[in-house]
């Protein structure tokens, strides 16, 4: 079995989240090739072919020129499946490169199984289905997170590939996004509420907590789209990426939406009354309790 890995490079950088690639990779036993378009001196560090397209001439992204790029990379490759990033990129590319295949398309995997199949959110994450493509052969995004990255290490054998340059697209640059009310990205603490908090009525004792803790306020995706709080306390792969160095998860059974915006906390809490929700295997402290049971005893606790 062989993937052909598609990595990424924006505003002259190699995306770190390109190593997430290989790892999922490794999980499926498949070989791999890379098809980067960027620059020499910015090279992931590992062994395999590495086709390598220069961005300062095919642009960081031109979906017309990229996809013949990825296309004529297949035809030398002959891969099993066309792996990419579940990005704004992947996004965009993926479906292009199914269609001029004529292949199936699974996107935003989120797990392997034995059989070979691929586990995939459904009914927006709150359940999971497993599918495998009839014909063998697919394009496949995976979502942020829900592989481990593969540790750097060795030196790719490099091979450089162009394409004549055209396309109805240009690309312009990039445009920042707007500000947000809270930059949760600078947030030393951050205490976030799930749906385990219950109802909106609820909410303020998470936040009383985070007060207590001198840090801000974090919700899940299914808080912010039940308008229990706004959308920029949220964090996960929709809302924000965060690392600080303290995160209590209240309520919160931890998809893997949510544990990619956060798993990079310095250390974790998690309170839930299930003490096997997902976001136990990440917290470096589970306590199994009633959230609006045991969140108002500890503020009161702090507060003394």
């Amino acid at each position: 079995m062989k993937t052909l890995l598609i990595g990424e490079y924006r505003e002259g950088k190699l995306l770190e989240s390109t190593y997430e690639l290989p790892g999922f990779a490794e999980k499926l036993g498949a070989e791999t090739a890379m098809l980067l378009v960027g620059d020499e001196s910015q090279l992931p560090v590992c062994n395999g072919t590495l086709y390598l397209a220069d961005a300062a001439t095919c642009g960081e992204y031109n979906p017309d020129l990229h996809k013949k790029l990825i296309l004529e990379t297949v035809q030398k490759e002959n891969p099993d499946y066309i792996v990419f990033l579940h990005s704004s990129y992947g996004w965009d590319l993926a479906p292009r490169i199914a269609a001029s295949l004529k292949i199936a398309q699974i996107s935003e995997v989120i797990g392997i199984q034995d059989d070979g199949s691929f586990e995939v959110g459904a009914c927006n994450g709150k359940m999971r289905r497993n599918v495998k493509p009839a014909a063998g052969r697919a394009v496949i995004t995976i979502q942020a997170g829900a592989f481990t990255a593969a540790e750097p290490g060795g030196t790719p054998t490099v091979l450089k590939v162009t394409a004549e340059s055209g396309g109805a697209l240009e690309f312009i640059g990039y445009e920042p996004a707007e500000k947000k009310e809270i930059d949760l990205a600078k947030a030393e603490v951050i205490v976030s509420a799930g749906r385990g908090v219950g109802k909106k009525d609820n909410i303020p004792v998470i936040a009383a907590l985070a007060k207590a803790l001198g840090g801000e306020l974090g919700a899940s995706r299914p808080v912010v789209d039940a308008e229990w709080i706004a959308h920029d306390h949220q964090v996960g792969t929709t809302g924000q990426t965060v690392s600080p160095k303290l995160y209590v998860a209240c309520g919160i059974s931890g998809a893997i939406q949510h544990l990619a915006g956060m798993k990079k906390s310095d250390f974790i809490i998690a309170i839930n009354k299930d003490k096997d929700a997902p976001i136990g295997e990440i917290a470096d402290v589970l306590v199994v309790a009633d959230v609006m049971q045991f969140v108002p005893a500890l503020t009161a606790k702090i507060a003394k």
